[in-house]
Order: C-alpha cells, then sequence, then structure tokens
C-alpha cells in the first residue's frame, strides 16, 4: 500500500485478513489532518481523524499487517513486480501496488485562508455544515461552481454571502443564477478579497479591497484538488481532470469499479481517484481495491498451480514411457 489513509488501511485490513503479505507505506500527510473532527461516518461520527487511523492501524496490525513510515518517490518494474523508490534512498519490492495517496489541496491564494483552513475556513457541507449551522457564513467565488456552493449552504444558515472575489461582477453569473441566489436571500457582495480577519485564533471577518470588513464566521472555498500521483508517471499513468458542471476541479487517476488502474498490477483508491470521496467512502474503496487485489493473486496463483501440475503429469508420462521403452529392449521384443 502506497498511503496509509482510510483507502489504504481498508485497503490492508482487506488483505491482512486474507492472510496476503502486507506492507503499508505512509508519508505521515493525511489530508484531512487539519480537521478537528470526521463527520457523516456512522459509528465513527466526531471521531478525531488522528483517533481513527491509529484504532485502524491497530486493527490491521492485528492481521500481521506492516505499517512503516517512508515517501514513494518513484515506482518501476522488476522481475518481482514492482520496486518501490523511497525518499530515504531505500526500497522496496511488491508483486501488487494499491495506491492510497490522496489529493492536494490547492487553496485560493488569500491571506488568512491558509491558517484557518479546516478550522473555520472549509469546502464540504457534509463535513462541517452542522457545526456552523446558523452562523454567518461566507462563499469565496473563484469559479462559478461558488454559486452552487452558496445554494448548498442556504440548508445550513439562513445568513449566506457569496464574494464574487475574482468574478467580474453579477453579470458573469447570467441571469438565471442571479434570480436563484435572490430567491434563497443570499447576499451577493462585489471586489476582491484581500484578506480574512481573526481574532482570538478563529474568523471574524473578510476584507476587501476597498477596505471594508463584512463579518463572518465561516468561509467556504473551493480548492483546487491535485492528484499525489507524480511518482506514477514512470509506470505510465498520468492524472487526468476532473470536471463538475463544466468546471475543471481537479486531477485524478481513473480506475475500473474494482479499483484497478490501465496498468496491469496497478490498483488505486480513495481520494486519487475520487475527488469527492469521503472518509467513509475512501475506507470502502480500499477495502473493495483489497479483495479485486486478492482475487487477482488469486488466479495468478492458480494459473502457476495449473501449469505446475500439468508439467508433472507430463513428465511422470514422459517417464513412463521411457520405462515401457527401456523393459521392452530387455525382453529383446
Amino acid at each position: 500500500m502506497i498511503g496509509g489513509g482510510a483507502a489504504g488501511l481498508g485497503g490492508a485490513l482487506a488483505l491482512g485478513r486474507a492472510r496476503r503479505s502486507v506492507l503499508v507505506l505512509d508519508s505521515g500527510q493525511p489530508r484531512n489532518a487539519p480537521a478537528q473532527r470526521m463527520h457523516a461516518y456512522p459509528g465513527r461520527n466526531g471521531t478525531p481523524p488522528a483517533e481513527y487511523l491509529s484504532d485502524v492501524r491497530r486493527e490491521a496490525s492485528g492481521y500481521g499487517v506492516r505499517i512503516e513510515e517512508g515517501t514513494v518517490v518513484g515506482v518501476d518494474r522488476d522481475d518481482q513486480g514492482f520496486r518501490v523508490a523511497l525518499a530515504d534512498g531505500g526500497s522496496v519490492h511488491a508483486a501488487r501496488l494499491l495506491v492510497t495517496t490522496g489529493l492536494v489541496d490547492e487553496l485560493p491564494d488569500v491571506p488568512g485562508v491558509a491558517e484557518l483552513w479546516g478550522r473555520d475556513v472549509l469546502h464540504c457541507p457534509y463535513c462541517h455544515g452542522w457545526e456552523v449551522r446558523d452562523q454567518a457564513i461566507g462563499v469565496l467565488a473563484t469559479t462559478p461552481l461558488a454559486v452552487h456552493a452558496a445554494l448548498m449552504w442556504r440548508q445550513w444558515s439562513k445568513d449566506i454571502t457569496l464574494f464574487l472575489h475574482t468574478l467580474s461582477g453579477l453579470d458573469e453569473l447570467g441571469d438565471d443564477k442571479r434570480e436563484e441566489l435572490a430567491a434563497r436571500d443570499i447576499t451577493v457582495v462585489t471586489g476582491e478579497v484581500v484578506s480574512l480577519e481573526a481574532q482570538a485564533g478563529r474568523l471574524s471577518g473578510v476584507r476587501l479591497a476597498d477596505g471594508e470588513v463584512r463579518a463572518c464566521q465561516a468561509l467556504v472555498v473551493a480548492p483546487h484538488m491535485t492528484a499525489r500521483a507524480a511518482f506514477l508517471t514512470t509506470l505510465g499513468l498520468e492524472p487526468v481532470e476532473q470536471e463538475m458542471h463544466g468546471t475543471v476541479i481537479g486531477s485524478r487517476i481513473p480506475v475500473d469499479p474494482g479499483g484497478q488502474t490501465t496498468v496491469p498490477g496497478v490498483w488505486a483508491a480513495g481520494n486519487i481517484t475520487n475527488l469527492s470521496d469521503q472518509v467513509i467512502g475512501s475506507a470502502a474503496a480500499g477495502v473493495r481495491a483489497g479483495a479485486a487485489i486478492n482475487a487477482d493473486l488469486t488466479a495468478e496463483e492458480t494459473r502457476r498451480a495449473v501449469a505446475a501440475r500439468r508439467a508433472l503429469f507430463s513428465a511422470e508420462v514422459e517417464s513412463q514411457v521411457c520405462e515401457r521403452v527401456l523393459g521392452t529392449r530387455r525382453h529383446g521384443l
């Protein structure tokens, strides 16, 4: 496993329980590290991400799964399947790979956004909407999809402000979108956002280019989500763009329903393949991929066993034929 988040550990757990030899390489950079709690995971709702990972690591280790710290910088094929090169100069070999390295959230270049990311600067209403319900929520527009976001977050608060920011103005939205925003009582503010204001480490407002500060307790942003997949290029695996309503929102590695990539022997799961997966979805995708890998290994082992049996049978037949020939010669027949 390359990646030790929910998807990687889900795959490791499935394969460990299948009595496979499993190594998880974890760089220790989970995407949800800034978040205090994870949500929408039945039975684990409200669990701190670090606590969740610790629990699953312990479970996987109980089935013989090895988990080691390591950052992968390259992958090549070798006579054992794959050679995985690490940043510290070491390497490991694997018969199959499950890549679950996730993605990088590329945030808007606005002072204060990165510092408050995961606390008061948010992107997913299903992850954080309940926690900021009924508060003053701003939506920072960096693409036309911000209108969709503002309408969505309206479910959690009546106080929604759409900051047009880099959009040129209301005319860019179109008549239909302007009508939708007005119908839902969403305030629209023109002008570029130049920074966020904070008090005691919490978001208090949004400062515009003209100096005006609009009160705000939570700010929704749409990061560009880039797959962590540079080390896969040597195998011929390149990320593809993922769009939403005609707007590119990031990049991903395409896979089939079981997580198999276009490269034989390589599977992927989690946010590296699906930008919208939450923790529960990533874990489920990892388990599916783990099962698919076990099935693939089983098929290969069966082919080898059949080939070995046929070779043994052929050798036995040849030996019997030779014995008959020699016996015939000895008896002068």
